[in-house]
Protein backbone atom coordinates (compact mmCIF):
# COMPACT_ATOMS: atom_id res chain seq x y z
CA UNK A 1 0.00 0.00 0.00
CA UNK A 2 2.79 2.49 0.68
CA UNK A 3 3.79 2.76 -2.94
CA UNK A 4 0.03 3.38 -3.96
CA UNK A 5 -0.34 6.69 -1.60
CA UNK A 6 1.18 9.98 -1.49
CA UNK A 7 1.30 12.31 1.55
CA UNK A 8 0.28 15.19 1.30
CA UNK A 9 1.31 18.78 2.77
CA UNK A 10 0.24 20.89 4.06
CA UNK A 11 -2.45 18.80 5.36
CA UNK A 12 -6.28 20.07 5.89
CA UNK A 13 -8.05 20.88 8.89
CA UNK A 14 -7.21 16.87 10.36
CA UNK A 15 -6.43 16.35 14.04
CA UNK A 16 -3.26 15.68 15.56
CA UNK A 17 -1.66 13.07 14.19
CA UNK A 18 -3.96 11.90 11.51
CA UNK A 19 -2.48 12.53 7.81
CA UNK A 20 -4.30 13.28 4.37
CA UNK A 21 -3.28 11.00 0.95
CA UNK A 22 -4.10 11.74 -2.46
CA UNK A 23 -5.47 8.12 -3.86
CA UNK A 24 -4.75 7.26 -7.27
CA UNK A 25 -6.68 4.74 -9.88
CA UNK A 26 -4.26 1.49 -8.29
CA UNK A 27 -6.64 1.88 -5.09
CA UNK A 28 -9.87 0.23 -6.85
CA UNK A 29 -9.79 -2.53 -4.72
CA UNK A 30 -9.36 -0.53 -1.28
CA UNK A 31 -11.92 2.39 -2.57
CA UNK A 32 -14.72 -1.30 -3.02
CA UNK A 33 -14.05 -2.52 0.29
CA UNK A 34 -14.47 1.32 2.01
CA UNK A 35 -17.74 1.36 -0.30
CA UNK A 36 -18.66 -2.28 1.10
CA UNK A 37 -18.12 -1.61 4.66
CA UNK A 38 -20.23 1.48 4.69
CA UNK A 39 -23.22 -0.34 3.31
CA UNK A 40 -22.68 -3.18 5.19
CA UNK A 41 -22.78 -0.76 8.39
CA UNK A 42 -25.87 1.04 7.42
CA UNK A 43 -27.13 -2.41 5.75
CA UNK A 44 -25.83 -5.44 8.09
CA UNK A 45 -28.96 -7.82 6.60
CA UNK A 46 -28.14 -7.58 2.93
CA UNK A 47 -26.25 -10.70 2.48
CA UNK A 48 -23.82 -9.20 -0.55
CA UNK A 49 -22.43 -5.81 -1.58
CA UNK A 50 -20.10 -7.60 -4.15
CA UNK A 51 -22.23 -5.42 -7.16
CA UNK A 52 -20.68 -2.39 -5.58
CA UNK A 53 -17.15 -3.44 -7.41
CA UNK A 54 -19.27 -2.13 -10.69
CA UNK A 55 -19.70 1.19 -9.34
CA UNK A 56 -16.17 2.13 -9.01
CA UNK A 57 -15.02 0.08 -12.28
CA UNK A 58 -17.71 2.73 -13.65
CA UNK A 59 -17.17 5.87 -12.26
CA UNK A 60 -13.72 5.66 -10.93
CA UNK A 61 -11.41 7.95 -12.96
CA UNK A 62 -8.54 10.24 -13.01
CA UNK A 63 -11.36 13.07 -12.82
CA UNK A 64 -13.00 11.34 -9.73
CA UNK A 65 -10.64 12.19 -6.70
CA UNK A 66 -9.61 10.04 -4.15
CA UNK A 67 -8.29 11.10 -0.77
CA UNK A 68 -7.41 8.81 2.20
CA UNK A 69 -6.48 9.46 5.83
CA UNK A 70 -4.05 7.29 7.60
CA UNK A 71 -3.32 7.56 11.37
CA UNK A 72 0.32 8.77 10.66
CA UNK A 73 2.84 9.07 7.99
CA UNK A 74 4.61 5.69 9.30
CA UNK A 75 1.16 3.57 9.62
CA UNK A 76 -0.10 4.21 5.71
CA UNK A 77 -3.48 1.71 6.79
CA UNK A 78 -6.40 4.08 5.96
CA UNK A 79 -8.92 4.58 8.34
CA UNK A 80 -11.33 7.13 6.42
CA UNK A 81 -11.80 8.04 2.27
CA UNK A 82 -13.45 10.43 0.16
CA UNK A 83 -14.25 10.02 -3.17
CA UNK A 84 -15.50 13.30 -5.38
CA UNK A 85 -16.85 13.34 -9.01
CA UNK A 86 -19.05 15.42 -10.81
CA UNK A 87 -23.05 15.85 -11.14
CA UNK A 88 -25.20 18.31 -13.07
CA UNK A 89 -28.07 20.66 -11.12
CA UNK A 90 -31.33 19.40 -12.91
CA UNK A 91 -32.60 22.60 -11.98
CA UNK A 92 -29.94 25.05 -12.82
CA UNK A 93 -27.99 22.88 -15.31
CA UNK A 94 -24.85 24.06 -13.32
CA UNK A 95 -22.17 21.29 -12.83
CA UNK A 96 -21.38 20.83 -9.07
CA UNK A 97 -18.85 19.08 -7.35
CA UNK A 98 -20.27 15.29 -5.56
CA UNK A 99 -19.05 13.50 -2.46
CA UNK A 100 -19.70 9.94 -3.76
CA UNK A 101 -18.42 8.39 -0.69
CA UNK A 102 -17.21 9.76 2.76
CA UNK A 103 -16.14 6.80 5.41
CA UNK A 104 -14.26 7.04 8.76
CA UNK A 105 -14.09 3.58 10.39
CA UNK A 106 -16.00 3.49 13.41
CA UNK A 107 -13.12 3.90 16.10
CA UNK A 108 -11.77 7.03 14.63
CA UNK A 109 -15.07 8.50 14.28
CA UNK A 110 -16.04 11.85 16.35
CA UNK A 111 -12.67 13.47 16.09
CA UNK A 112 -13.10 15.61 13.29
CA UNK A 113 -11.67 13.58 10.37
CA UNK A 114 -15.38 13.67 8.38
CA UNK A 115 -15.20 17.15 8.68
CA UNK A 116 -11.54 18.17 7.58
CA UNK A 117 -13.00 15.96 4.65
CA UNK A 118 -15.79 17.97 3.84
CA UNK A 119 -13.79 20.89 4.04
CA UNK A 120 -10.78 18.93 1.53
CA UNK A 121 -14.18 18.51 -0.94
CA UNK A 122 -15.10 22.28 -0.72
CA UNK A 123 -11.55 23.23 -1.83
CA UNK A 124 -11.72 20.93 -4.66
CA UNK A 125 -14.86 22.04 -5.65
CA UNK A 126 -13.92 25.95 -5.32
CA UNK A 127 -10.79 25.46 -7.34
CA UNK A 128 -12.62 23.93 -9.90
CA UNK A 129 -15.21 27.24 -10.14
CA UNK A 130 -18.28 25.00 -8.57
CA UNK A 131 -20.53 27.06 -6.80
CA UNK A 132 -22.19 24.15 -5.32
CA UNK A 133 -21.09 20.84 -3.46
CA UNK A 134 -23.81 17.99 -3.31
CA UNK A 135 -23.74 14.06 -1.77
CA UNK A 136 -26.40 11.43 -0.76
CA UNK A 137 -27.07 10.29 2.41
CA UNK A 138 -29.70 7.61 3.47
CA UNK A 139 -32.20 8.68 6.13
CA UNK A 140 -31.25 5.75 8.37
CA UNK A 141 -27.40 7.23 8.50
CA UNK A 142 -28.73 9.76 11.33
CA UNK A 143 -25.16 10.48 12.52
CA UNK A 144 -24.10 11.55 8.90
CA UNK A 145 -27.06 13.60 8.36
CA UNK A 146 -26.39 15.70 11.66
CA UNK A 147 -23.31 16.34 10.24
CA UNK A 148 -24.10 17.24 7.39
CA UNK A 149 -26.80 19.61 8.29
CA UNK A 150 -24.80 21.15 11.18
CA UNK A 151 -22.14 21.97 7.98
CA UNK A 152 -25.06 23.58 6.31
CA UNK A 153 -26.12 21.21 3.99
CA UNK A 154 -29.23 21.05 2.73
CA UNK A 155 -32.20 18.66 1.88
CA UNK A 156 -32.91 19.62 -1.75
CA UNK A 157 -34.82 16.62 -3.57
CA UNK A 158 -35.67 13.35 -2.37
CA UNK A 159 -35.12 9.59 -3.72
CA UNK A 160 -38.14 7.76 -3.34
CA UNK A 161 -38.05 3.95 -4.30
CA UNK A 162 -40.90 1.50 -4.15
CA UNK A 163 -40.92 -1.99 -4.36
CA UNK A 164 -42.57 -3.98 -7.37
CA UNK A 165 -42.19 -7.46 -5.63
CA UNK A 166 -40.71 -10.45 -7.42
Amino acid sequence: MRENLKLLLPPPNLPDGYQLCAGTTQNRALLVRFLQLTYQELFPQQPSFSHLAATVEQYFAQQTPLWWVVPSPQDLHPIACLWLGTAIDQVSGDRYAHIFLLYVTPQHRCHGIATALIEQAQHWAIARGDRQLGLHVFDNNLSALNLYQRLGFQTQSRLMLKSLGE
